[in-house]
């Protein structure tokens, strides 16, 4: 057996591998038939039937506009949870070069870490053109990591009306919005303030203004009916503020998560997401619209994977 086989890479994840990581994620981001096909037989590998039950990993959804701050405090995040022993995965997203197709920011090169730290992982990927800010391989490269880490983030490449598809993937959604910028009034009008698990408002060292940002923030969550979302400011300044907080509300939001119920239901979207993008919204009328073709994934077994889901709507279709 090849050691780049999708059987061995997916054997090496189960065991928490790490090692294995960025050779699963070569395979992944291989997006032509046979790297697809690869892809689909790795998440097979790794899907929750093989592992016997939902991957242990975190997996945390970090949005917010651009400039709001989410490296810098992603760096203070990572430096956090290694200090406590947690292994960290980071999936950052970026936007992507219309001609290469490549990840234009770099993101991994904004993040603090070390880079001989073996129990930090953090990988550049571009969005690939759709609007949700996610590319077709973020979620299959969540999946395979989710095994062989404690923690895993996506980053995504800002948020507007249509960027939410974070929430789809991951189990606790943290949005990151910046004082004195007007997101507050930008996510009401866009819809955001309902994705959110955890609101991080970024600079609380500008005082006032980050205590001002945190008050309208809360008062539109209220008004939403949704005061059980933390609003919290934290400052990436050394010495960092407010960050031990952070993960702190990010792991009680998961705590209190079913999230086996979760992860069914965002398979469920992304199958029907990935049959719009490869096949327009005509398969979906073929398959008698959204709500019968969520009636037939409803039937499937819960274990089956994105792709395994995927075949069954295509196959209908």
């Amino acid at each position: 057996m090849s050691a780049d086989s999708p059987k061995e890479l997916g054997l090496r994840l189960r065991e928490r591998d790490r090692s294995a990581a960025p050779r699963a994620l070569n395979l992944i981001e291989d997006r032509s038939p046979r790297g697809r096909e690869a892809a689909a037989a790795l998440a097979g590998e790794v899907s929750p039937a093989a592992l016997g039950g939902e991957a242990p990993a975190h997996l945390v959804g970090v949005t917010g506009p651009p400039g709001s701050g989410k490296s810098t405090l992603l760096g203070a995040l990572v430096a956090h949870w290694r200090e406590r022993g947690r292994t960290v995965a980071v999936l950052a997203v970026d936007p992507s070069s219309k001609r290469s197709g490549g990840s234009l920011l770099a993101d991994r090169v904004r993040i603090e870490h070390d880079p001989r730290d073996d129990g930090v992982l953090i990988r550049s990927t571009a969005a690939g053109g759709r609007l949700g800010g996610l590319a077709a391989a973020t979620r299959e490269a969540a999946d395979a990591l989710a095994p062989a880490f404690d923690i895993v983030v996506v980053e995504t490449v800002g948020v507007g009306q249509s960027e939410t598809d974070v929430e789809e993937v991951c189990d606790t959604v943290a949005v990151v919005v910046q004082p004195a910028s007007g997101d507050v009034l930008q996510f009401l009008k866009a819809g955001i303030m309902e994705v959110p698990d955890v609101l991080v408002v970024t600079k609380a060292d500008l005082g006032e203004a980050a205590r001002r940002a945190q008050r309208d923030l809360s008062a539109a969550l209220a008004a939403l009916g949704s005061r059980d979302v933390p609003v919290l400011a934290v400052s990436s300044l050394a010495p960092p503020e407010g960050i031990e907080e952070l993960a702190r509300a990010l792991e009680a939001h998961r705590e209190r998560t079913d999230v086996g119920e979760r992860r069914l239901r965002s398979r469920r979207l992304s199958a029907l997401r990935e049959l719009v993008a490869e096949h327009g919204e005509g398969a979906v009328r073929k398959l008698g619209g959204r709500r019968e073709a969520e009636r037939l994934l409803s039937t499937r077994p819960p274990e089956e994977s994105v792709s395994d889901l995927l075949r069954v709507l295509e196959a209908g279709a």
